[in-house]
């Protein structure tokens, strides 16, 4: 799936381009006195000077359109293209695109200056000719060729921030991990409302379908108030809260204050024609009571692709979780250190301890190739594994009087599912960065779980990296690939704290009893 905002972009400014040549071939049916009047006067003087309507009018006016569509799409498709493909080598690309800029606005004054030769806007105070005016007040064209050059710089100087900001939008859509094709879907969905939600009014403005203004001012209050509305409660509220027993009333305060912020901009839309901040209570009214029930029977009808995206979502980043979590638990460092310790006990005294070290290793196995694949798992499996994993560590370590591991794990009638290799991380975290051979280490690990949810404790003491430690640039899963798991699988159910002491680490991770399985 592609990002698509760049599409409807250059869709709206063609559309817009071809609305306004399309307007000006229709106001040639009615032609007015004011198109003349200028012409009128100045014929006095100018006794060979006769108006016509092409040359004088129409040409001008539709000049200038094909202009700034031409230089549009010059930025867009050429520009732009160079400046993305470009690395940190291409330092030449810049001066080049630079000079685009300023040859571009140069062309742009010239073009304006042309138009403004043949229409003399000046002598009808430019009335019809807003575009002509937008690059300056030229009462004398082609006496200065430079003429809007300063003005049309700046024109394509604020398009080019607003480039770089949509750009850079773009750059963040594609490049947000487990969460693009999700947010791909949204912005393309709203960028085609968007367009959608301006070619209206022009296209009936154009044909002279609507001609109150009052209709158009209600448009451009109540329609963004429902978009916004829409996206939110389809995208963000009803597949977050909806869905999940107890958050109602969360569900419910959240809809009236988004609804409540939406309908704001009604007060900054000018007082013209009996908009009145007034009325911003009745936009509230209407987007919560009105908008958002039709929302949520859209939602009913598009909530299982709307769960199938989310739910690929979630497969992505539990698969890359997982990936990630097998590379660091099973490097070479470390089953070197397992099997070492198991070849040293083998000697030491026969093989009940070998067998008894081969066997949590052989669980541990088993849970990484076995339960690892599942989405939720029983929490006694995770422990299973937890504790199998501090034996081993135990065993490499336990000739080391200066190392202290505390463990204490309390869950009697305890029958919770969690999601698999939520814990271990932390535990693993702790022994790689808590533990120095050389100096006193200390690791303690609480688990308790009761009716009120799920609580886990880690604490390690902080030691400096050793340079040649082979551990060093394995990073392990990593909290914040923790953080993303437990943000799509327990979002508003859980707690996770994570504090840096002088002298040790401390994680703390709460999770509610009521644990859903999105």
């Amino acid at each position: 799936m592609k990002v698509e905002i760049r599409k409807y972009e250059q869709l709206l400014i063609a559309f817009f381009g071809l609305m306004a040549i399309l307007g000006y071939i229709l106001q040639r049916l009615n032609l007015f006195p004011i198109y003349t009047a200028g012409f009128e006067q100045y014929s006095i003087t100018h006794p060979n000077l006769q108006f016509n309507y092409a040359a004088h009018l129409l040409l001008p006016r539709v000049g200038v359109v094909v202009l700034l569509l031409a230089v549009y799409f010059w930025i867009n498709l050429f520009t732009i293209p160079q400046i993305r493909r470009a690395n940190y080598r291409s330092f030449l690309i810049y001066p080049w695109v630079l000079f685009q800029l300023l040859l571009l606005s140069f062309l742009l004054a010239v073009g304006v200056n042309v138009a403004s030769y043949y229409a003399h806007p000046a002598w009808n105070n430019y009335g019809e000719f807003r575009l002509l005016a937008l690059f300056g007040y030229n009462e004398s064209p082609l006496t200065d060729l430079w003429a809007g050059f300063d003005r049309a710089l700046i024109l394509l100087l604020v398009y080019g921030i607003y480039a770089c900001i949509r750009e850079y939008v773009i750059y963040r859509i594609k490049n947000s991990g487990q969460k693009s094709t999700y947010q791909i879907l949204i912005a393309n969905q709203m960028s085609a409302c968007l367009c959608i939600f301006l070619m209206l009014p022009s296209l009936a403005s154009t044909f002279h379908i609507i001609n109150d203004e009052g209709i158009y001012r209600a448009y451009f209050v109540f329609i963004p108030a429902v978009i916004f509305v829409y996206f939110s409660n389809t995208y963000w509220l009803f597949p977050r809260f909806a869905n999940t027993s107890g958050n109602a009333f969360q569900l419910i305060w959240r809809l009236v204050i988004s609804t409540f912020f939406y309908s704001i901009p009604i007060v900054l839309f000018p007082n013209r024609g009996g908009v009145t901040p007034n009325m911003l209570l009745i936009n509230w009214i209407i987007q919560l009571v009105v908008v958002t029930p039709i929302t949520w029977m859209l939602y009913q009808q598009r909530k299982d692709k709307i769960r199938e995206l989310r739910g690929a979502e979630i497969a992505l980043s539990k698969s890359t979780a997982d990936l990630q979590f097998l590379r660091s638990q099973i490097n070479p460092h470390f089953l070197f250190n397992i099997l070492n310790t198991i070849y040293a006990m083998a000697l030491m005294d026969g093989s009940k301890r070998t067998a008894s070290a081969v066997q949590k290793l052989g669980d541990m196995m088993r849970f990484m190739l076995d339960d690892n694949h599942m989405d939720f798992i029983p929490l006694s499996n995770e422990i299973n594994y937890l504790q199998n994993y501090i034996a081993l560590q135990k065993l490499r370590i336990q000739n080391s009087e200066e190392i202290e591991i505390n463990e204490k794990i309390t869950v009697d009638n305890c029958s919770y599912e969690i999601i698999p290799m939520l814990l271990i991380p932390f535990v693993e975290n702790a022994f790689k960065h808590g533990i120095d051979i050389n100096q006193k280490s200390r690791i303690n690990i609480i688990l308790t779980c009761d009716q009120q949810g799920i609580r886990f404790n880690v604490r390690n003491s902080l030691h400096q990296i050793d340079p040649n430690d082979p551990e060093r640039k394995h990073s392990g899963i990593g909290l914040q690939n923790v953080k993303e798991r437990l943000k799509m699988f327990y979002q508003g159910q859980h707690q996770l704290t994570c504090e840096t002491t002088e002298k040790e680490f401390i994680v703390d991770l709460t999770i509610k009893t009521e644990i859903s399985k999105i």
